[in-house]
């Protein structure tokens, strides 16, 4: 049961470079272990900034079927500043709302935010294989110069040096290694790379199993996130569906206690109790599965993301639940913190400790998505009889007291804010707009002219973000990008507050400008009320020492 009727793979050849003495002539910058969708967005990443990177990938294609199935807004806002979020966006089903159901009552209405300034959906859904194929197929049209893919190649073992790493690689040809300044590890939740280095998770492992089906299926009904507790067609189990691209269905159950993951992963038990649940719900319609996987949940992380030249990312760093959609997602805030961290220091532009702030921001961010993670997990999967007698008395009241049904509020990811980061720089601006650490909060504007929004005024430098009513005077930086944002129209002004909202938003006001200072990866740096060019060059200079 495979996705080859609804997707077409492409199968990579593999790749062997010159050797001399067994190891490659070539000294590479950056390798990336794994080339999944960690591994391919850091190498784009990577080569948006100008850093090459070799990604070293055992498989020969990209992954099989949907497995991260949502992709969050800030994950949106990541793919457009890499410049491949159009065919996502044009393949993805956006959906803002979710019904939580004990046995047959609907008890919660999951509604996700939304307003005018937004750019982007709080949540698409999306096969991960299509995502995949997505980014490679940009770092085909746009990077293959920057970004060398060597498939059908397995690290089995590396020598961490002072200066970078010895990678031994097995290929189909003949084993061979690699000389590498920096080694990032992508290669998973069962990283090799972890492994040999002796690192272990912190945190909890939980017993619960889910299984995971993708099914095709025609129905009408709408996009949106559904969970049954304890439903008829399925008693004593909870089950998720999500609707994908190319009328595939995404259904997560919970085995019991009793059950055998080896033997409930077979088809003959999976394929009746679908069924049962797609007759139960109304679903007449032909169907056949696609895809059967296992999953466990776990909330674990790695203490420290950053070991000399060796860095870590995505599930290869820590191991959140899917409840929420925190791991891809997750993952992906992993490479935009640290594609730019890693090429300022490769480029000379900051000191080694720069990457000190990947691992605590990224540290931080994993263990708030395991708190929320964690409390999602023990209402979706209770880890004991207690937490489940529990969980059976919130659900139950829950039909009659809406208090108790938010208790089944999935959490959905969002967007962390490093408030306690040291590139979290303490300004002179007045309380209100973003704080120093937040992501950049969106809002329509006009630039140049046509409709825009201020994300789209980021790129690979810090940005100075000036909303005032004159042009501000801040000495060139060869790091530093100045915009102008005028309130009302102004010929002289790069852009202007078309919807009156923005200032507001970002705590400006006519006789109050507000200057904001942005991080490559959208955090806010440090706010300013009146900064001269000392003070904003200074700020640069703290935050790459």
């Amino acid at each position: 049961m495979q996705y080859h009727e609804y997707f077409t793979y492409q199968h990579h050849p593999l790749k062997r470079p010159p050797l001399a003495g067994g190891v490659e002539a070539r000294r590479h910058k950056v390798a990336i272990a794994g080339g999944g969708p960690i591994g391919l967005t850091l190498a784009l990443g990577l080569a948006r900034h100008g850093i090459p990177s070799v990604v070293i990938e055992a498989d020969d294609t990209v992954t099989y079927g949907s497995r991260a199935a949502c992709i969050s807004r800030r994950s949106q806002e990541i793919m457009n500043a890499l410049g491949c979020v159009k065919p996502i966006l044009d393949k993805a089903l956006p959906w803002l709302e979710g019904t939580s159901f004990y046995r047959d009552v609907p008890v919660y209405r999951l509604k996700m935010a939304m307003d005018e300034n937004q750019k982007f959906y709080p949540m698409v859904n999306l096969e991960q294989c299509y995502f995949d194929q997505f980014v490679l197929d940009h770092i085909e049209k746009k990077y293959t110069d920057l970004v060398d893919i060597r498939w059908q190649t397995k690290l089995t073992d590396f020598t961490p040096e002072a200066n970078g790493a010895r990678l031994q690689l097995e290929t189909a040809e003949g084993p061979y290694a690699l000389d590498c300044d920096w080694l990032v590890a992508c290669d998973g939740a069962r990283s090799r790379v972890r492994q040999n280095m002796g690192l272990r998770f912190t945190g909890n492992r939980y017993e619960g199993t889910y299984i995971i089906v993708d099914v095709h299926l025609k129905s009408e009904h709408p996009i949106e996130r559904r969970a049954w507790f304890d439903p008829p067609s399925n008693p004593g189990s909870t089950i998720l569906m999500h609707k994908q691209p190319d009328d595939i269905w995404r259904v997560d159950y919970q085995l019991r206690d009793d059950e055998d993951p080896l033997e409930a992963v077979k088809p003959e038990n999976v394929l009746p109790r679908v069924r049962a649940h797609l007759e139960w719900i109304g679903e007449r319609g032909d169907w056949e599965p696609v895809l059967i996987s296992a999953y466990k949940a776990n909330c674990l992380t790695l203490d420290k993301y950053n070991h000399g030249r060796v860095l870590f990312a995505g599930d290869a760093a820590h191991l959140v639940p899917i409840f929420g959609v925190r791991g891809m997602n997750s993952g992906l805030d992993d490479t935009h913190n640290l594609a730019w961290k890693l090429a300022y220091v490769i480029n000379g532009d900051a000191q080694a400790s720069l990457l000190d702030t990947y691992s605590d921001e990224r540290v931080f961010a994993a263990r708030e998505n395991i708190r929320h993670g964690a409390k999602s997990t023990e209402f979706m999967a209770p880890p004991s009889h207690a937490f489940y007698l529990m969980r059976e008395a919130a659900l139950s009241l829950s039909t009659q007291d809406p208090f108790f049904s938010t208790l089944s509020n999935p959490r959905q990811s969002s967007a962390i804010t490093y408030s306690e980061s040291r590139l979290a720089l303490q300004g002179d601006a007045a309380p209100g707009g973003p704080p120093a650490g937040a992501i950049l909060p969106e809002c329509p504007l006009e630039r140049d002219g046509l409709p825009g929004f201020i994300t789209d005024l980021l790129g690979t430098r810090f940005t100075l973000l000036c909303l005032a009513d004159s042009r501000p005077d801040i000495a060139p930086h060869p790091l530093l990008a100045v915009h102008w944002i005028a309130p009302t129209r102004n010929a002289q002004a790069g852009a202007w507050d078309k919807t009156g909202r923005l200032f507001p938003l970002y705590g400006a006001g006519a006789q109050a400008p507000a200057y904001i200072l942005v991080r490559p990866d959208g955090h806010v740096l440090a706010r300013f009320a009146n900064p001269d060019s000392a003070r904003i060059h200074a700020a640069l200079g703290q935050a790459l020492q």
